[in-house]
């Protein structure tokens, strides 16, 4: 594997879980792990701790919380070369996570964004109608991939989990198309 990842985790249970992977699958030469929390500004956000992976930026409510320091993505990867990609998973707080991106955004060597949206932005009040015309308006379009037969088809819109936007199809075509094969079960991945 040639490509090279940073994965921020905030949570620190699920931060050593992430760790521990690490160590397992002897990445630690390809993936820096930060264990800080992502938003529109540099600060502390209170997080719920037992939710396992649905762990989330906790609302006014919720009890067994952690605080927690934030960064921008800006922030963190103005000392790191830009992104290819960058997958986006914050149960509802992505709408601040983009607001802490807006260079990495407009940089061009970004070239596709893998988001989840799925009515978690509603527990904040976001829209995310704004995050889909947010990534619009910065050259992405969205996306499905279909890995068993290695096809991107252009959708009008956001779907209810995952969305695939990119900013440069060719680009991303070529890397499927060069990409090798491999096998999961009985059917052949691209990788």
């Amino acid at each position: 594997i040639k490509a090279n990842s940073i994965a921020i985790e905030p949570v620190p249970s699920t931060f050593k879980n992430l760790m521990d992977n690490i160590l397992i699958n002897q990445m630690q030469d390809k993936v820096k792990a930060l264990n800080i929390g992502l938003g529109g500004n540099k600060g502390l956000l209170k997080f719920t701790q037992t939710f396992d992976t649905v762990n989330h930026v906790a609302t006014e409510n919720e009890t067994n919380t952690i605080e927690v320091d934030i960064n921008t993505l800006d922030t963190i990867l103005s000392e790191e070369q830009v992104p290819t990609l960058i997958k986006i998973d914050v149960e509802g707080f992505e709408t601040e996570v983009l607001n802490g991106a807006a260079k990495i955004l407009a940089d061009k060597k970004l070239k596709a964004i893998i988001i989840e949206l799925n009515g978690s932005g509603q527990r904040y009040g976001y829209d995310e109608n704004q995050i889909h015309k947010k990534l619009i308006d910065n050259g992405f379009k969205p996306f499905n991939y279909n890995p068993k037969l290695r096809q991107l088809k252009e959708v009008e819109s956001f779907g209810t989990h995952n969305t695939i936007y990119l900013r440069d199809k060719e680009f991303v075509i070529n890397r499927i198309k060069s990409s090798r094969q491999i096998k999961i079960g009985s059917t052949q991945h691209a990788v």
